[in-house]
Formats: structure tokens, sequence, C-alpha cells
């Protein structure tokens, strides 16, 4: 190896390690202060390591365990089917704009990329999803906003299959006497894994970390999502915390560890996307790689 490719090597892998330590000294500081007494973090600040361990935070979470584990069944829930949904549209709506012999190609494909730049803002969004498809206060009203799909997860899937699936496998196997359906499931789909894995991931995140849809179109508690309830619990702490309802509520307020109970939301939120993150993660830098072709 000549000595530039060392020096290039050596900058990329120290560039990348401070990208990653960018991303996980964070995370370090969100357990830990998640695990540190009001008081400790209050006096020392934060730290790698809690100064003072203590349960506190997740003590308070459990005081609304049931709230907290139906929030998360119905987070799960909107996350699987939703995730499942969305990402069929898109396979099946981005194989359709990949076939150059599609009337009107051009057309509909301009139409997803439109949706990239444009919309209808909040106001008329929230008059169809309530008056046209009366979904408010039901469970799909978290699941149907994030089922239009996202435009750019459409183009994504639709330059892989253009760019990585050779056509000749396609017309090999309409000489064979397969159909579209036949040819999208039994070909187009097994090939295409790495880029399914990696939109399925956007989408997982997505559903899991989405708020807004439960703010706006939720009331009935029984249907909160994980991140509406943990939203709700950190706004009702905040609440107490600054008001001055009398001294049985302030002296109440006091014994809530705010700060590590913000944390401890934050790992609940997050940890199962991280958990699931491994499973995915080579089949995101190969769907990202995309333009290569096998023959």
């Amino acid at each position: 190896m000549y000595r530039s490719d060392r020096i290039t090597n050596w900058i990329s892998h120290s560039f990348l390690l401070i990208l990653a330590a960018g991303s996980i000294i964070p995370l370090i500081l969100l357990l830990s202060s998640s695990f540190s007494s009001e008081a400790s973090i209050l006096k020392e600040g934060y730290s790698f390591f809690p100064k003072e361990f203590s349960f506190a935070a997740y003590e308070y979470l459990l005081t609304n365990s049931a709230s907290i584990l139906r929030a998360y069944g119905v987070t799960i829930f909107v996350t699987v089917f939703g995730t499942f949904v969305s990402l069929a549209m898109t396979a099946f709506l981005a194989y359709a704009l990949s076939r150059r012999d599609l009337p009107y190609r051009n057309f509909f494909t301009f139409i997803v990329f439109f949706t990239l730049l444009f919309n209808g803002g909040l106001v008329p969004t929230y008059l169809v999803f309530t008056q046209v498809f009366d979904i408010k206060n039901t469970i799909w009203a978290l699941i149907v906003p994030g089922l239009l799909m996202n435009g750019f997860n459409v183009l994504l899937m639709r330059t892989f299959f253009m760019t990585s699936i050779p056509e000749p496998v396609i017309e090999s196997a309409r000489m064979d006497g397969a159909g579209e359906f036949r040819t999208f499931f039994s070909i187009i789909l097994p090939l295409s894994l790495p880029i399914l894995a990696t939109i399925g991931l956007l989408q997982t995140i997505f559903y899991w970390n989405d708020w807004f849809n439960g703010l706006v179109y939720i009331t009935e508690p029984s249907l909160f999502s994980i991140q509406n309830m943990l939203n709700r619990m950190l706004s009702d702490i905040q609440f107490l915390a600054s008001s001055n309802l009398g001294t049985n509520t302030s002296s109440a307020a006091s014994q809530i560890p705010t700060t590590g109970v913000r944390m401890a939301i934050a790992v609940i939120g997050i940890l199962p996307i991280l958990i699931a993150y491994p499973f995915f993660q080579k089949y995101l830098v190969k769907g990202i790689a995309l333009g290569s072709v096998k023959g």
C-alpha cells in the first residue's frame, strides 16, 4: 500500500471514529444521568458515571407502569403493522415507476417528486383525516398518515430497482410466462432485501418516534403511544415544577427527580430501537450503496 493510501485511510478512520464518538457520548451521558440522583446532577452536573447512584427516576415511572405498558403495546402494533403496510405500498409504487413501459410514467414520477417540495399544510390535512376519513381517536390515526408514502423512499427504491436488478432477469421471467405479480414477488423482492430492510428501518423509526399524529388526532388515553405517553408525563412534571398551586403540590413536585425522569423517559423511548438496529445494520449498509449490478 502506498504511503498516500495509508494516510488517506488513517484520516478516514479517524474522522469516522470522531463521528462514532459524537453519537455514543450523548447516549452514555443520557444513560448515566437517568441513574443519577437529582441532587448530584444539580450539584455536580452531568458525568459519564453516576456520582450518586439512584433508581428514583425509574421508580417514579414505574408508578405509571400499567399506562406505560399499554402505550408500549399500542406503539409496537402501530410500528409493526404500519411499517409492513407502508413498505408494501412503497414497493408496489416504486416497482411500477421503475418499469420503462409504464404509461405516463414520467407524470406519476413527477407527482411523487412534487410531494417532496410541497404539502397541503396542517389544517387541510387535519380536516381530511377527521372529516373525510374520520379517524380521530382511533388507532388508524397513528397509522394512516404514515401510509401516505414518503416520496424520498419511493424514489430511492425505484432507483434500486432500476440500477441493481438486471433487465435480462425480468425479461427471462416474462419469456417463461411469469406475469407482473409473479415477477415482482418471486424475483424482484428476493433480490431487493437490502433496500427493503433500509426503508423498513426508516419507517420503523418514523412510527416508533412519531408523537405528532398522537398529539393532533388522539385525546383518548387508552390510545396514547409510548412517545405521547412519555411526552405528556414530561409536560405534567414541568407544569408541577413551575407552578404555585399550594404547599402540598409544591412539596410533591420537589420530590420528583425532574432531570433524571427526563433522561429516563428518553432511555425508555429509544431502547427498543437501539436493540433492533444491529439486526438491520448489514442490510442498511447494502441498501445505501445503490447502483451496483451483479452479473
